[in-house]
């Protein structure tokens, strides 16, 4: 389950997603591009069934609510 334990690292902190590429000869190879920069939040958005990840009394118009409150900039000085 998905839970707002640090609203800073949550809502407002960037963080990249790594891409996984297989190479010719099988092997992986992890890229991670500025266009997969988002933050826990945006990635949560992102997934197909993102539902089943909250609480039953967390909804995502109560999530948003809480992104809002507070710029980025605000939230890191707090």
């Amino acid at each position: 389950m998905w839970c707002v334990s640090n609203r800073y690292e949550s809502f407002h902190r960037p963080c990249f997603f790594p891409d996984v590429i297989l190479d010719a000869r099988g092997e992986q190879k992890i890229r991670y591009r500025y266009e997969r920069m988002m933050t826990p939040y945006e990635k949560l958005k992102s997934l197909r069934n993102d539902t089943r990840f909250l609480k039953p009394s967390v909804t995502f118009e109560r999530l948003d609510a809480l992104a809002v409150q507070m710029s980025d900039n605000e939230a890191a000085a707090q």
